[in-house]
């Protein structure tokens, strides 16, 4: 059976608690203001980028119709349109099958 710890460190972990959640909440007051300007220029964006995202987004269709981008030698990325898979040939009228 472990041994309880010594007398005043559970207080000493309440304390460790506390001082880390006054850090969090002082860490906090001062990005806010930066944060909200943050949330205002991109929805500014966002709404004047909307109707291009959404062009792009009917010409591409599914992301999971494409591959993982890969880059090429040169530096250039490219994205591939995976093959559709059509399953196996139907054989013929008489059984046979087209290669």
């Amino acid at each position: 059976m472990p041994a309880a710890p010594p007398a005043g460190v559970d207080e000493g972990f309440d304390l460790v608690e506390e001082g880390a959640r006054l850090i969090l909440r002082h860490m906090m007051r001062q990005v806010e203001p930066a944060l909200d300007d943050m949330r205002r220029d991109l929805g500014t964006a966002l709404a004047e980028w909307e109707p291009a995202l959404r062009q792009l987004a009917a010409l591409a269709g599914d992301i999971a119709n494409y591959e993982a981008p890969e880059m090429l030698p040169n530096g250039d990325i490219i994205i591939r349109r995976k093959r559709p898979f059509y399953g196996p040939a139907a054989p013929g009228p008489n059984g046979e099958i087209d290669l």
